[in-house]
């Protein structure tokens, strides 16, 4: 099992996410729940789609961190 970073951001109709580590996965959801929920759908079949074609799957590396800055 490998652990893959989603970016979630609020959009006026919801969520919306994306995971750095695969470009092109992206998915949407009325919350943050669902949108990880779907998130995890998404990248799921990606993967497999990459595995079926015989594909490398990229590796997880991916971090986050947040900075203070003053204002």
């Amino acid at each position: 099992m490998s652990r893959y970073l989603i970016v979630i951001e609020e959009t006026p109709a919801g969520y919306s996410a994306h995971s750095p580590d695969l470009p092109g996965c992206m998915g949407t959801g009325h919350d943050r729940a669902e949108v990880q929920r779907t998130m995890r759908e998404v990248i799921a079949f990606h993967i497999e789609e990459l595995l079926e074609a015989g594909e490398p799957v990229p590796r997880p590396t991916s971090t986050s961190a947040y900075v203070d800055v003053a204002g």
